[in-house]
């Protein structure tokens, strides 16, 4: 009998000892773990909508001109290096002729009064930039010969590559706005179009003169941005990070907070996009509903979520 109470004292011993164990792991929370993912929030917001896409326009000058040597002979003086701004009739190299050079002298010794030198002096056809030398002091060139280029600023435009079906959303237009790669922004306005297609991109080069654009070089390239639909009113639209979409890109959702602690997700159909928000058509949502727009990617349909600031 004693072995039995003995055993029993034993039971009851234990049961009390596991009892007490919760309260102590409670105590000093090592068995307490947060399981709910961090997100942040945002709301849905209704207003106007815009919808842009970005092209590239590339520097350019329409016109050069081609200075050329007007007789044989050596160069002697050349007033001119790449990139220098001259101007129309500014002398840029002096030329002496073969024959000038070897016979020159003789001539003056037999009449001093000639002052025969064979020297002329070649003058720019037209104002703008040196964007060629081909030639230096010393040189012998031919009659006709390349000098120098003259790129003519006042033909400097911009080409814009403009795809084809584009065409109705910027020839309407009459001045656009060009974002340079240093931050500067330039109006242009909106040119001829020329008369030819890229077969292989389909685009078409659309002229944008921009007025009193100081020195830009040539090749540069600017971003324009083009304004392709325009919703204004009562349209419903979410940051772009909140719409998640499955590996086809054939199904779109949200994550909407539905207490404090709780999402799930929103099957949405999508309208426009821009660069950072997404116009939503269906469903609509209540004023103030919050929206996951991190933390929500690979997140079930239900999730228990933790909301930072």
């Amino acid at each position: 009998m004693n072995r039995y109470l003995y055993v029993f004292f034993l039971f009851v011993l234990g049961a009390c000892g596991t009892k007490a164990k919760p309260a102590d792991d409670a105590a000093t929370g090592t068995d307490s773990v947060d399981a709910r993912t961090p997100v942040t929030v945002a709301t849905v917001e209704k207003g106007g909508l815009d919808d842009y896409i970005e092209l590239n326009a590339v520097s350019a000058f329409l016109q050069k001109s081609y200075v050329k040597a007007i007789t044989n002979g050596y160069l002697e003086s050349a007033d001119v290096y790449p990139g220098k701004f001259v101007d129309k009739g500014q002398p840029l190299f002096t030329l002496q002729t073969k024959e000038s050079r070897g016979i020159g002298n003789a001539i003056e010794k037999l009449d001093t009064s000639l002052h025969f030198s064979g020297v002329t002096t070649i003058r720019a056809g037209q104002r703008g930039y040196i964007t060629q030398l081909n030639h230096q002091p010393g040189d012998y060139v031919q009659d006709g010969e390349q000098l120098a280029v003259i790129s003519d600023r006042s033909s400097f435009v911009f080409l814009l590559d403009l795809p084809y079906e584009l065409r109705p959303s910027v020839l309407n237009k009459k001045t656009v706005e060009l974002d340079l790669p240093d931050g500067t922004k330039l109006t242009g306005e909106i040119g001829p179009t020329m008369p030819t297609v890229d077969s292989a991109s389909q685009t078409q080069n659309v002229v944008i003169r921009v007025p009193n654009a100081g020195a830009i070089p040539e090749n540069l390239i600017a971003k324009v941005k083009i304004l392709k639909s325009q919703k204004g009113g009562d349209v419903q639209s979410v940051p772009k990070s909140a719409v998640l979409t499955d590996e086809t890109e054939s199904n779109f959702w949200v994550m909407r907070l539905i207490d404090s602690v709780t999402a799930v997700k929103i099957p949405v159909k999508k309208g426009i996009e821009t660069t950072d928000r997404v116009e939503i058509l269906q469903p609509v949502f209540a004023p103030g509903d919050k929206i996951l727009v991190t933390g929500n990617y690979g997140l079930p349909d239900t999730a228990k979520v933790k909301v930072e600031n």
